[in-house]
């Protein structure tokens, strides 16, 4: 297993996310001639390096667009992974429907192929197909998630009931997905969720499957907090470690 440390929420850098020491910590120097996608890219670019090359990568950051650059790293090693994406949020705004701009909202839409010449181009991220991607305990979406996600072969899951996908998996987790109440400094807390333990317990059952060919973790608190989600990212990693990657072992073999 190799963890891969990147202290950024999308361009802000973000010291104090968590304690343990990482194998690799991702950096960039941001052009400031290039929009937030360009500057965003740089350092993707970098994470799906570090992906490519590593082993059983568990990548952690302070946010979910992170993602495009490990889906687009696991690519560089001929994989094809589905995603569970474990969020309180849809993450499947666009530009043209979001209200507020922010493109933390917004990672899984381009995962599934939405308007590639913003960023995955780019990186060379080829777009999921939407039935390879499922979305766990959402219960925060504005219209046009709701409207989208309705149409679309992305399925939803609440925890207990989740049902994955083919293949080698991607998990995602954005620890909002916890119960807000549960999880003190998280940046856009939501009430009603999981309990931290409940959402463990079902990623290590996920790993135990021998398919998880990497983790992503997306800590969405401010630097400072987030002592009890910080136990949850070194179980994550102890229980990944433990089996790292039996999917490519078994596949290879």
């Amino acid at each position: 297993m190799t963890t891969i440390y990147v202290p950024y929420h999308l361009d802000e850098r973000l010291d104090g996310l968590v304690d343990e020491p990482a194998d690799v910590i991702v950096t960039a120097e941001f052009p400031e001639d290039r929009d937030i996608w360009g500057r965003l890219a740089v350092l993707y670019d970098r994470v799906a390096d570090e992906v490519r090359q590593a082993e059983s990568p568990v990548v952690i950051s302070g946010d979910c667009t992170t993602a495009l650059g490990t889906v687009a790293g696991l690519q560089r090693q001929g994989l094809d992974p589905a995603v569970v994406w474990f969020d309180a949020h849809g993450d499947v705004q666009t530009l043209e429907t979001t209200t507020s701009g922010y493109i933390g909202g917004m990672p899984l839409r381009v995962l599934v192929g939405y308007r590639p010449e913003l960023i995955a181009d780019r990186l060379g991220l080829r777009p999921l197909d939407e039935d390879r991607a499922v979305l766990v305990d959402a219960r925060d979406l504005d219209p046009a998630e709701a409207e989208y996600l309705q149409g679309s072969g992305i399925r939803r899951y609440q925890l207990q009931d989740l049902e994955l996908p083919e293949g080698p998996l991607l998990v995602h987790v954005d620890l909002d997905v916890v119960d807000g109440a549960e999880l003190p400094g998280l940046l856009f807390p939501v009430p009603g969720g999981p309990s931290m333990r409940a959402v463990l317990a079902k990623v290590e059952e996920i790993i135990a499957t021998g398919r998880v060919v990497a983790v992503d973790l997306a800590c969405t608190w401010r630097p400072g907090n987030g002592a009890e989600a910080r136990a949850f990212v070194q179980t994550v990693c102890k229980a990944f470690g433990k089996d790292p990657n039996n999917f490519r072992t078994q596949r290879d073999h």
